[in-house]
């Protein structure tokens, strides 16, 4: 899939899964105690995290029942906000997150900005050197809701049972099942039923939250209160680059003026106007004139070619000669190393405000993501350090921030088309009219461009009295725009005030 966030450079996409995708499965919690001072107010909380094991009935030959068979141990670290007697006062909401990739752990929106504590980076988001570092965290949402991070089958310390297969989880409608019944056995085991009920899901983990929203309703009749979309990738139609699909051109075009706007390859004309007011332009050239364009194909005459092609490269900071070169049609790859290529830099694909080096500047796609560059190596320290040194769960197994099993996912459910949940989460909404959308988009991501998911929101199909349920807001950072500290304080507060019902 396109998008994903925590799929590989092109160079390392070959790269091995983890060995230990399977393992003998038993459950083990360890649970501690922490304080963490918010200002004047003081948090006092309760961390659980180890595995629940996931079981399904088995039958004998003749029908009947005679064991629950486990498949597989999700891991998961659950913040619980406690009282002066370690239990809640009253119930709290509850929400339940997890990353996308497919293939990353729980990782980046915990330590990023829902826990108590997250990875220091400076306001533009770059971590410092290695070792790095984790720092209290004053926006948690721990203040407004308890918190549930789920590492899905092949992630983190989560792993099949020995004798299962692969595509049994690693796959789109699978991976639903495990995650809902993980969520449905976590609010029994631990009398959560009476919490009001969120999920919050970043890039793929859109895809899943959107999913959830339906599969919760009919699977296990759990409704949602609330479903926070964090880097939207719903409808992947927007997302891929493939021959004849002429969406992607259209819609990450805005998000190439936005970074051609910041790294100051624009004309002067736009260079000098405000970043979203040059966004805006783009938006109405690209929505408008170039989808014209992109849509006739081979039968667009030669003027109104070098026309649209002229209006591209003034918008994404590419020459006309380039574009016209790529047939109007400079994809994203070409983007990220043709940009900067004259400075002897590419741009990063998560967060284009980033910049690398290749070994020499020809070529048509960078080496690497400058941007998961930056934090791959902090993200990693600090979710081992946190395991071993604060929630004092010792394993030799390794936590695998991300797994490269992106590419080899399964889409039984999508075969023979482009996966687009947009459908559930509209039927959702419309079961479930109490249930709101919560929709963070950056405006430096080129993994899950803004305007492919103002297109998704615009198609899903809900009734006009529906659209006051969905909030979306953006950010001038990347994908995990939360790195971004003016971005993480306000969409912080959002979220917070979203699971408050404000």
């Amino acid at each position: 899939m396109p998008d994903a966030k925590d799929a590989p450079s092109p160079a390392a996409a070959t790269a091995p899964p983890p060995a230990a995708t399977t393992a003998p499965l038993h459950e083990r919690l360890v649970t501690t105690e922490h304080k963490l001072k918010l200002g004047k107010r003081s948090l006092d909380y309760s961390v659980t995290c180890g595995t629940l094991v996931l079981r399904e009935d088995e039958h004998t030959k003749d029908g009947q029942r005679s064991a629950d068979k486990p498949r597989a141990g999700l891991f998961f670290i659950a913040y619980t906000l406690n009282n002066g007697n370690g239990k809640s006062a009253a119930p709290r909401p509850i929400t339940f997150s997890f990353n996308g990739g497919p293939g990353s752990s729980s990782v980046w929106l915990h330590l990023g900005i829902l826990g108590p504590q997250r990875v220091a980076t400076d306001e533009m988001g770059n971590a410092p050197p290695p070792p790095y570092a984790l720092v209290d965290n004053e926006h948690t949402l721990l203040a407004d809701s308890d918190l549930v991070f789920i590492d899905p089958v092949g992630t983190g310390h989560s792993r099949m049972a020995e004798g299962e297969k692969v595509a049994e989880f690693h796959d789109y409608q699978r991976d639903l099942d495990a995650v809902g019944d993980f969520i449905r056995l976590y609010l029994t085991r631990f009398g959560r039923w009476d919490a009001p009920k969120y999920v919050i899901g970043e890039s793929y983990g859109t895809t899943r939250a959107a999913g959830l929203s339906l599969h919760l309703q009919d699977k296990h009749d759990v409704f949602l209160n609330g479903v926070m979309l964090v880097s939207m990738a719903v409808d992947l139609q927007t997302l891929c680059f493939d021959h004849g699909n002429e969406l992607p051109h259209a819609l990450f075009l805005p998000t190439y003026a936005a970074t051609a706007w910041y790294h100051q390859a624009l004309v002067p004309e736009l260079q000098g106007k405000p970043l979203r007011d040059v966004i805006a332009q783009a938006e109405a050239f690209a929505w408008g004139d170039y989808t014209l364009a992109l849509m006739q194909g081979s039968r667009l005459d030669a003027t109104t070619r070098q026309h649209v092609a002229g209006q591209v490269a003034r918008f994404s900071g590419l020459s006309t000669e380039y574009v016209l070169r790529s047939d109007l049609r400079p994809e994203e790859f070409r983007f990220f190393k043709e940009l900067l290529r004259h400075r002897g830099q590419t741009v990063g694909r998560l967060d284009t405000r980033f910049v690398g080096q290749d070994r020499d500047d020809a070529g048509e796609k960078p080496e690497t993501d400058a941007a998961m560059s930056n934090l791959a190596g902090a993200y990693t320290v600090g979710i081992n350090r946190l395991l071993k040194h604060t929630l004092k769960f010792d394993s030799d197994a390794p936590y695998v921030v991300r797994a490269p099993i992106w590419d080899k996912w399964g889409w039984k459910d999508f075969a023979n088309k482009y996966a687009n949940v947009g459908a559930s989460l509209r039927r959702a909404m419309h079961a479930n009219p109490h249930m709101r959308v919560y929709v963070a988009s950056g405006y430096y991501d080129l993994a899950t461009p803004h305007s492919a998911g103002d297109y998704t929101l615009c198609h899903l199909g809900l009734r006009d009295r529906l659209q006051k349920n969905i909030k979306v807001s953006y950010f001038e950072a990347g994908h995990m725009m939360y790195i971004h500290q003016p971005s993480l304080a306000r969409m912080a507060a959002e979220l917070r005030a979203f699971v408050r019902g404000d």
